[in-house]
């Protein structure tokens, strides 16, 4: 891993919003009750986060580049941020140090799980400050960061260009607030999703990936597929993201 390390390019720490409560004016709320106050609350997200950037990457090229966002499972949070690179494409780019893509792998704070918001929040700070190409932006993640990666694109999937959870799950409250918006709800039938799980997980049950994909066929995405590994227990991960057809599956969206 330390050899992987040497491509780390940052690892730092990202504000979302400031902390702050404040009571609203109620007087003349057309419908509320004169014994209900108005109040609204912002807060500050926080998040190291590890980035590679390819070997030839030039901001000032003008070329843009694909970006992949890796979320690690449960057994990686922590507060040293290199626990983000435990498992996932740092081990790929360590053997295959030509990785063609950036690379964002944020680090989960222990007793938390993966915060869609947060994520969008990085993901839009790391767009403003590097050339990424918004077109080829591809979502990936593992056990709990497969149950991340499936949120995340259910809700917003005009943000990506294809997705591969891995041994995760998800359920459908997505696909029903996408209902309310037409646009959202026609990207989201012809998302591009690769999920792979292992038929023996006695972690993440099999049947945990097969109904989010079922999920999306009912709803007439013809993109979407699974792989079964039929001797893999929960470690379904390393076998994937040991596969270069991932990398080039991606780059085909």
């Amino acid at each position: 891993m330390a050899k992987f390390l040497h491509f780390l390019l940052a690892a730092a720490a990202l504000s979302l919003a400031s902390c702050s409560a404040m009571k609203k004016q109620t007087a003349g709320a057309p419908g509320q009750p004169d014994f209900l106050q108005a109040r609204q609350i912002s807060q500050t997200f926080r998040t190291d986060y590890l980035l590679f950037l390819p070997r030839d990457y030039d901001a000032n090229s003008g070329k843009r580049w694909p970006l992949i966002l890796f979320l690690h499972g449960s057994g990686e949070r922590g507060t040293e941020v290199s626990r983000a690179a435990i498992h996932g494409p740092a081990k790929y780019i360590a053997k295959h140090p030509d990785f063609p893509f950036i690379l964002l792998s944020p680090l989960c704070q222990p007793d938390h799980k993966w915060s869609d918001d947060l994520l969008l929040g990085l993901l839009d700070s790391v767009i403003s400050q590097y050339s990424v190409d918004t077109n080829r932006i591809y979502l990936t993640g593992l056990s709990m960061g497969g149950y991340g990666a499936w949120s995340l694109a259910m809700l917003h999937p005009e943000r990506f260009a294809a997705v591969a959870p891995i041994c995760g799950g998800g359920d459908r409250i997505g696909i029903v607030l996408n209902n309310q918006q037409k646009e959202r709800m026609a990207i989201l039938k012809k998302l591009p999703v690769w999920a792979f799980h292992g038929a023996k997980d006695n972690t993440v049950p099999l049947e945990e990936s097969e109904r989010m994909v079922k999920l999306l066929k009912d709803l007439g995405d013809d993109n979407v597929k699974i792989t079964v590994y039929p001797e893999a227990q929960h470690d379904s991960w390393t076998v994937t993201y040991d596969n270069p057809e991932l990398y080039e599956w991606f780059l085909e969206h």
